[in-house]
């Protein structure tokens, strides 16, 4: 039975070095995503805090779109998920592919 339940951290490691809790996250409710916010979402997933689905659901965000997030974040950190940005780091990392 024991090898059913799952065992969580009860915090990780934030993207600026802070401790982030299930508390502490944002809300279900958001909807206004800055960068910020993505970050911490990533870092409770790739911290073990959250699964993609449960991140998914409680967010109302599409597998996609958060496998968008994290791409970002592994290509460019931080300054990828800005939306006003996108393009930019987009090409970017198609250059570099090509070399």
């Amino acid at each position: 039975m024991i090898e059913n339940q799952k065992i969580r951290p009860a915090k990780v490691i934030g993207p600026l070095g802070e401790s982030l809790t299930m508390e502490s996250l944002p809300p279900p409710s958001t909807t206004r995503w800055v960068v910020r916010r993505k970050a911490e979402v990533v870092a409770a997933v790739n911290g073990g805090l959250l699964s993609v689905d449960e991140v998914c659901e409680r967010y109302s965000l599409t597998a996609e779109e958060f496998a968008g997030w994290q791409r970002a974040i592994d290509r460019s950190g931080m300054p990828g998920l800005r939306v006003t940005r996108i393009q930019h780091y987009r090409d970017l990392y198609e250059r570099q592919q090509n070399y």
